[in-house]
């Protein structure tokens, strides 16, 4: 009797643990994928029109919400953009003053991040195509679709790939941070 009851409690300690492991529930994804800048998601996402779990999961992709993250590409910041595309950005924002130690500013970083998310989405239309921009470049999405193909490199379908997924957590695990009006 002892025996089974030990072996009962052995397979609900192993069914929990489990079904932990495959549901994640948003406890555990709040812990493994951290919402860092709050506020600042929000309020970029919202001025920008991106969805703000899409904002989220690019940030966390691209730094781990780290603001002094650099790529050896040069890319700084929160969402790992080149001094010389968020000068461009700067520039047509009106800026008159950019430095590229500016980049690792959460504010700055994320303002010329999410302008530069709504210009693709205003050029491209598509969630992966804007990914794929975002991390391929626009020239090579132009030549792909020019040529009526999908995304060609492994990588790019990797990260459009994992940037929907942590999508859809972040949405899932962060709903009430990032969405406080609809927030139950």
């Amino acid at each position: 009797m002892k025996r089974l009851a030990a072996v009962v409690l052995l397979f609900a300690a192993l069914g929990s643990a489990l079904y932990v492991w495959k549901t994640e529930p948003p406890w555990f994804e709040r812990l493994r994928y951290p919402l860092d800048y709050q506020s600042i998601v929000r309020a970029h996402a919202h001025t920008y029109g991106i969805d703000p779990a899409l904002l989220a999961a690019v940030i966390y992709q691209e730094s781990k919400f780290d603001p002094t993250a650099r790529s050896k590409s040069g890319a700084v910041g929160l969402m790992q953009l080149t001094p010389a595309t968020a000068e461009g950005i700067a520039i047509r924002t009106g800026g008159r003053a950019f430095r590229a130690s500016d980049l690792t500013t959460p504010e700055i970083n994320v303002r010329y991040g999410c302008w530069y998310l709504r210009d693709l989405f205003q050029k491209y239309k598509q969630e992966r195509l804007v990914l794929a921009a975002y991390n391929a470049g626009q020239g090579n999405v132009d030549r792909w679709l020019r040529a009526h193909e999908g995304i060609q490199f492994p990588e790019t379908r990797a990260y459009v790939s994992r940037v929907e997924h942590l999508q859809g957590i972040y949405r899932d695990a962060w709903h009430a941070k990032l969405y406080p009006a609809t927030a139950n």
